[in-house]
């Protein structure tokens, strides 16, 4: 586990990450313009969703697919129901909020499951493609769930769920990108993947690289503005709930009988935390709830926790457990 964790952490990935925390701290005006910005991340969701559809169609539609984005949906859903009741006996926020926080934390980070793929890729870990698709199918669980318990637990659960909060988690942009390029790989296949595998995958590290300093510029700010959320105990819950979803997947990987790659790969997707999906769909499910909280635990706290720690960790334990 050390050596993968010392190999994560010196990976230019990840450094480029530090360097973009670094600068933040240091109040550096270094930044990526934001245009840029979201240039970076539809090529990224394009890549992986291409990749995924060319594995598919490379493999075929088998009944191993079909369990495995169950699987995720189900730890999608059930996820938050555990982050609220955790938050709820830990930390002092309220329904709403915690709520909110909990929704975020059954959801996925798209940019966690580019940057465990790449990991895998570094240390040459297969994994199968197909798990694009169950990083999309868990994307809305998690929100359906945060409004469940919402519903039950404010008064005002009558104005939670509404056709304009489904409209737009269902037609968000990185999902229909996502969900759009693995189909394009899908009915392309390996005619496709050669057609575009310089643009695919040779510069893929080098893009990822770029966002990473990205997002490591936006965690370190959002850091600075958002401490005053912060207690002890709510910070601890965005260290401590990704390893207990991470554990879970773990369990279900294992029984469905995933492969070393693809346990890794379900485990940091449960592990992460949603910061521009699930964002959006609360502002207009629970508008009461206070947005700071979830975006700088699941952006200033889990997501660099998920990219130095818990990915090596995730793929060690992976290796120990899967077959």
């Amino acid at each position: 586990m050390l050596d993968l964790a010392f190999q994560n952490l010196l990976s230019p990935m990840v450094l480029f990450f530090v360097l973009g925390l670094l600068a933040a701290f240091g109040r550096s005006d270094l930044s990526i313009p934001e245009a840029i910005a979201k240039l970076l991340i539809l090529y990224l969701l394009l890549s992986i969703g291409f990749r995924g559809g060319a594995e598919v169609a490379h493999h075929g539609l088998t009944g191993q697919l079909v369990t495995t984005i169950a699987a995720g949906i189900l730890l999608s859903f059930a996820i938050p129901f555990i982050a609220y009741a955790l938050l709820r006996a830990t930390t002092g926020l309220n329904a709403t909020d915690a709520a909110s926080v909990a929704g975020h934390y059954g959801s996925i980070s798209a940019v966690t499951f580019v940057a465990v793929t790449g990991v895998l890729a570094h240390l040459s870990i297969p994994y199968d493609g197909y798990l694009v698709a169950v990083a999309a199918a868990m994307e809305t669980p998690a929100i359906l769930a945060a409004l469940l318990i919402a519903r039950r637990m404010t008064a005002s659960g009558d104005r939670i769920a509404n056709g304009d909060f489904l409209r737009e988690v269902a037609f968000n942009g990185s999902i229909v990108l996502l969900i759009g390029a693995f189909a394009i790989g899908a009915i392309t296949g390996e005619r496709g993947m050669a057609m575009l595998k310089p643009f695919i995958v040779d510069a893929f590290p080098g893009f990822l690289c770029l966002f990473l300093l990205d997002m490591g510029l936006v965690a370190g700010r959002g850091l600075k503005q958002g401490w005053r959320y912060l207690s002890i105990a709510v910070a601890g819950f965005a260290v401590v709930m990704p390893l207990i979803a991470a554990a879970s997947a773990a369990a279900t990987a294992t029984l469905i009988g995933l492969s070393v790659g693809s346990t890794a790969v379900l485990m940091t997707l449960a592990a992460s935390a949603s910061y521009i999906v699930v964002p959006a769909a609360m502002r207009l499910a629970l508008p009461a709830a206070n947005p700071a909280i979830a975006l700088t635990l699941s952006l200033g706290i889990t997501f660099p926790f998920n990219l130095l720690v818990g990915i090596p960790l995730y793929i060690a334990l992976a290796t120990r457990i899967a077959q």
